[in-house]
C-alpha cells in the first residue's frame, strides 16, 4: 500500500465572466471561476498532486504547462489522466478530499462530484469521500477569496 497527499488552492477571478467554476469536474453555476491558466479545478489538481506523491512524477508544473500553455489543453481531467499513467498498474482504492471555502456550498454537489471523480479514476463512488468546511473564516478561503482542497489517495 502507498498513500499520497495532495493540495491545491486558487483565488477567485471576479472579473472573468467567460470562465466557469469547476470542482471535481462539476460546473458550479452562478459562482465566480477560479484564477489560473487551466480551468483551475482545485479538487482535480489536489488529486493529481496526491498521485504524484506516490509516483514521484510531478504532473502540475512542467507537464501540465506543456499541455496547457503549448497545446491549449485547459481541462484538469487531462492532467489527472496523465498522472494515472504513471501508476504502472497500481490501483487507487480510496480517495479522501477536504475542501475549504466560504462559497459555493459544496454539500449539494457532493454526489455529482463523487460520480465525476469515480468515472475519471475508474473506482466505485463509495471509494471517494468528500468533506467541506468554511474553516470558521480563519483563512482567505473561509473568507470567500478562493478555494483550497486537500486530498489523500490510498493505492494498492
Amino acid at each position: 500500500m502507498r498513500v499520497g497527499i495532495g493540495q491545491d488552492s486558487h483565488k477567485f477571478d471576479f472579473n472573468d465572466k467567460s470562465k466557469k467554476l469547476i470542482l471535481g469536474g462539476v460546473v458550479f453555476e452562478n459562482h465566480p471561476p477560479l484564477e489560473g491558466n487551466s480551468d483551475a479545478d482545485v479538487v482535480l489538481h489536489a488529486i493529481t498532486n496526491a498521485i504524484s506523491g506516490v509516483t514521484c512524477v510531478n504532473i502540475l508544473g512542467k507537464i501540465s504547462d506543456k499541455l496547457c500553455l503549448e497545446k491549449g489543453i485547459k481541462d484538469s481531467k487531462v492532467y489527472l489522466e496523465e498522472a494515472l499513467k504513471y501508476l504502472n498498474g497500481r490501483k487507487i482504492v480510496h480517495v479522501s478530499i477536504s475542501i475549504e471555502c466560504l462559497t459555493p456550498k459544496i454539500s449539494p454537489k457532493i454526489p455529482e462530484m463523487r460520480k465525476s471523480i469515480a468515472n475519471i479514476l475508474s473506482i466505485p463512488e463509495n471509494s471517494i469521500g468528500i468533506t467541506a468546511t468554511t474553516g470558521e473564516g480563519l483563512t482567505a478561503f473561509g473568507q470567500g477569496k478562493g478555494i483550497q482542497a486537500f486530498c489523500c489517495v490510498t493505492i494498492d
